[in-house]
């Protein structure tokens, strides 16, 4: 077991430098008894926001990596973009299972518009066609336009048009910003931009699980997108899926001889790595923080470098060294998580998921330089996806071992309003109908005949609300009850609700008072009412929660 010294927790996770800038101060303040809730990563609503994490953040580190490879016109572009493409393919199934195909095809058709919008702008800008370029341009500002509308409209305002297009904008302009620099040589700027604009998806894929789990609260167990321990679970996600976004990037511009770029990307990498150490030191303190730091460098991303080399050299003994050194940091950093997460995230899990990273980074750069493209970024695609596995597994277990951190107050049980019974009281021979307290009297009678109780559909229909209409030429009465729609024949035992076909039972006929009769039994059922016949006075009780 690894010794170390590790610090008392003494804030919530992340919580004062990342996540609860506020939380601090609120020690203070007079604190009123409250229930809690037991606080988890694992909820319906950190489940959604965790995907749209995962296929919002891949979405920004594909277009700006497929803008850079077009322009550079390298061997992988074509592969780069295909994966772009792809990814805009596989958030269809989200969107269709909140709103419907229609929905998914309607967001298919903007957003892979988009994608092909920043396509042409790269061509454009490196044939130095200006036309082009401002076409593009008006192509990605009409973009946001309508696809803010969209997500406004199917969010049903919970995110409203007007921050939907800022955000959307930032995001533009972020990548526009990373690809001018990158076109301009200015790599360090172009990657500082990319780590932005990489953090911003987080931000957007919080606020729009937080509208669609505040339009759907039943869909998603009435469970909230913006928890703290949500937010713990997204803050890891960003920094383990960054960490292999840059680590993979990095190595193909090593293994290319990209010298200035390669070496902005280890600044970047560095960023990633301080964030990271901030983030274990908020936990975990000082000691646990520069223990990290060791183990992640040394043996870790350091080592990715040496892999590329003897990649590069063909060189097996050099490899067969630096995959020693890497089989030796899984064991050390799972060590190390097991004893941090107080064996919350055991050390054979942690050592599975590591093994199974560096596996994947190790065959991204292999696959890329066999020359097999479309091969590495599917390795790529399914190496990032796993990060967020990562994100899920040590933020459940920081969360479980200090638990009371991450509670939120429970929301106050508000006893359900008892429903309003409707109660129609009617009787064999009598024009008495009695409607809750009301008392009337109809114009005809309901009948027994051929032992089946008859009851006049108009006076039934309109004492409980719904619209009859009568069509003297069809001989046909037409119900409408809330967003049902009944119509029955005179003379026929078959009527349509909604358009489907029904067999009555019995025949609807029109009595001598000119009122249509119908099969109590069938219409009391049709329309969910509970029926109660008394055989001693023929009396009728229909009731109905309404």
């Amino acid at each position: 077991m690894m010794k170390m010294k590790m610090k008392k927790f003494i804030a919530p996770v992340l919580s004062l430098t990342l996540l609860m800038p506020g939380i601090a101060g609120a020690a203070s303040a007079p604190q009123t008894p409250m229930t809690m809730m037991k606080a988890s990563v694992n909820t319906p609503a950190a489940d959604l926001r965790a995907n749209l994490d995962h296929l919002l953040s891949e979405h920004f580190a594909l277009a700006v990596t497929a803008m850079a490879k077009a322009y550079d016109g390298a061997k992988d572009a074509d592969a780069a973009y295909k994966a772009l493409d792809q990814n805009a393919l596989d958030m269809q199934p989200a969107i269709a299972s909140l709103y419907g195909d229609a929905g998914a095809k309607e967001f298919e058709r903007i957003f892979r518009a988009h994608n092909k919008y920043t396509d042409d702008l790269v061509r454009a800008t490196k044939m130095g066609n200006q036309a082009g370029i401002k076409q593009a341009q008006a192509n990605i500002n009409g973009f946001v336009d309508e696809f803010s509308t969209f997500l406004s409209t199917a969010t049903e305002g919970k995110l409203p048009k007007a921050a939907a297009k800022q955000a959307l904008q930032v995001h533009e302009d972020l990548v526009q910003k990373v690809f001018d620099e990158y076109v301009a040589g200015d790599y360090a700027d172009a990657y500082k931009a990319y780590r932005e604009g990489f953090k911003e998806m987080f931000d957007v894929s919080k606020a729009l699980s937080t509208a669609i789990t505040t339009q759907m609260p039943e869909k998603f167990d009435h469970t909230k997108a913006d928890t703290k321990a949500a937010d713990l679970r997204s803050t890891l996600n960003h920094l383990a899926s960054e960490h292999f976004a840059l680590s993979a990037l990095q190595m193909q511009e090593e293994y290319d001889g990209r010298t200035a770029a390669s070496n902005a990307l280890v600044t970047a990498e560095a960023g990633n790595t301080a964030d990271f150490k901030a983030a274990i030191a908020s936990v975990y303190g000082n000691d646990g923080a520069n223990a990290f730091e060791k183990i992640w460098v040394t043996n870790h991303v350091n080592a990715q470098s040496d892999y590329v080399k003897a990649v590069k050299n063909n060189d097996a003994a050099a490899r067969a060294a630096v995959e020693k050194r890497i089989d030796g940091f899984t064991t050390e950093f799972a060590t190390f998580l097991d004893a941090a997460t107080a064996g919350n995230l055991p050390k054979a899990a942690g050592q599975q998921a590591l093994t199974t990273h560096e596996n994947q980074v190790q065959k991204v750069l292999d696959q890329y330089a066999a020359g097999n493209y479309d091969a590495s970024y599917t390795t790529n695609r399914e190496g990032f996806k796993v990060m967020f596995g990562v994100g899920q597994a040590l933020g459940n277990a920081i969360v479980t071992q200090f638990n009371d951190k991450f509670q939120e107050p429970a929301a106050p049980t508000t006893p359900a309003p008892a429903p309003d019974m409707t109660t129609v009281w009617m009787q064999v021979n009598s024009k008495m109908l009695k409607i809750n307290d009301k008392t009337t009297n109809m114009d005809t009678t309901p009948v027994l005949w051929k032992n089946t109780t008859y009851i006049p559909l108009r006076f039934l229909s309109e004492g409980i609300g719904a619209t009859v209409k009568w069509d003297k030429k069809a001989q046909q009465v037409t119900v409408m009850a809330g967003n049902d729609t009944l119509e029955f024949w005179v003379n026929n035992n078959v009527m349509e609700v909604n358009g489907v076909k029904k067999n009555v039972g019995s025949t609807v006929f029109v009595n001598k008072d000119g009122r249509t009769q119908v099969p109590l039994r069938f219409i009391a059922e049709l329309l969910n009412w509970d029926v109660k016949w008394a055989q001693k006075d023929g009396s009728i009780t229909l009731t109905k929660s309404m």
